[in-house]
C-alpha cells in the first residue's frame, strides 16, 4: 500500500504529535511506502516560508528526503478535471489545492492519509484514513 500524506498530517507531525509519529514508523516498518504529494510540499513549504520556522523547515527537508515528494502528472491533472467537474454539477466545490492533493492520490491508489476526511469524503474512490483517531 501506499500512503500520501495530507498538510494537515505534515503539520501534526512537524509539530510532534506521537501518535501518528509512532503510526508512520510502523507503516513504513511494515513495508507500506509513504509519499508527500506536490500541493502538500508546497503547502507546508509556504507557510513555513511565511512563518521564518527554520527549525520546523529543515526537519520537513529530512522528512522529503524519506519519504518522496511526487510530483503531479497529466493523468493526475486529468482526474483533477474530472473531479472538478463533478463537484461543479453536484454544487460541492472543493478548493484547487485539496482537489490536487485528491486526484493525485486516486489516480495512483494512494491511500490519502488526513484529519479533514470531510473535505475528501464526496471525491468517489477515493481512499482516505485520518491517523488522529
Amino acid at each position: 500500500m501506499i500512503y500520501a500524506l495530507d498538510t494537515n498530517i505534515i503539520s501534526y507531525l512537524l509539530n510532534g504529535n506521537a501518535k501518528i509519529a509512532a503510526k508512520l514508523e510502523a507503516v513504513i516498518a511494515s513495508g507500506d511506502d509513504v509519499m508527500i504529494p506536490l500541493m502538500v510540499y508546497y503547502e507546508i513549504r509556504r507557510g513555513l516560508k511565511a512563518n521564518n520556522s527554520k527549525i520546523k523547515a529543515a526537519a520537513f527537508g529530512e522528512m522529503c528526503a524519506e519519504l518522496n515528494v511526487k510530483t503531479l502528472t497529466i493523468a493526475d491533472m486529468k482526474t483533477a478535471a474530472d473531479i472538478y467537474a463533478e463537484r461543479k454539477r453536484q454544487g460541492t466545490p472543493i478548493d484547487d489545492a485539496d482537489l490536487l492533493i485528491a486526484a493525485q492520490a486516486l489516480t495512483n491508489g494512494y491511500t490519502l492519509v488526513t484529519h479533514n476526511i470531510k473535505h475528501f469524503e464526496s471525491v468517489n474512490d477515493l481512499t482516505v484514513e485520518d491517523w488522529t483517531e
